[in-house]
């Protein structure tokens, strides 16, 4: 009887081993706001949900969504997306979405609160940085608190990365 346990315990143990390990990698495609990163100082990142009808969740995972130009509001005690673009899905004949409405941001009172803190001082504003899919297969957003960038600020960043980049060309020689 033990040696049947012993080798029902050693055979589970060979499967679990072969079995890949969870990874926490996001599943499916990622809609980035490239143009965030350049054009605003990231001060505050967060994450949020989305709330999304079927349709648009189809697209988004074929990747047809833009956050070009789009930001997020608080109105009336809750957040919302405004300006993001999901493209509507080619296979919903009639019952498709309309491409540019307001979507629903889902966050805790809290946090509602403490960004419409932050969002009344001077200069903020708030970004998407990206949609994705997380682990479990919920859309998500990530939202920046951001303060925008003067023209001066963005050739300082620019000359920084070229100097940066210029340095570790000239250090690979001696990395050898």
């Amino acid at each position: 009887m033990a040696s049947a346990r012993l080798l029902q315990n050693s055979l589970f143990a060979a499967i679990i081993a072969d079995m890949p390990a969870k990874s926490n990698n996001k599943s499916g495609p990622e809609v980035a706001n490239k143009k965030a990163y350049r054009n605003f100082e990231l001060v505050e990142k967060l994450e949020a949900g989305l709330q999304l009808l079927g349709t648009e969740v189809k697209s988004l995972r074929a990747g047809q969504a833009d956050l070009t130009g789009s930001y997020a509001r608080i109105r009336n005690g809750q957040c919302w997306l405004v300006g993001a673009s999901i493209a509507q899905y080619a296979q919903a004949s009639t019952n498709n979405h309309e491409p540019l409405r307001d979507r629903k941001l889902l966050l805790h009172k809290a946090q509602i609160r403490k960004i419409t803190i932050k969002l009344e001082q001077r200069g903020f504003t708030l970004v998407p940085l990206k949609i994705y899919f997380n682990d479990r297969g919920i859309a998500k957003a990530q939202l920046a608190l951001a303060r925008g960038k003067r023209q001066y600020d963005k050739r300082k960043t620019i000359t920084e990365r070229d100097q940066k980049r210029d340095v570790d060309r000239s250090m690979k020689k001696y990395r050898k």
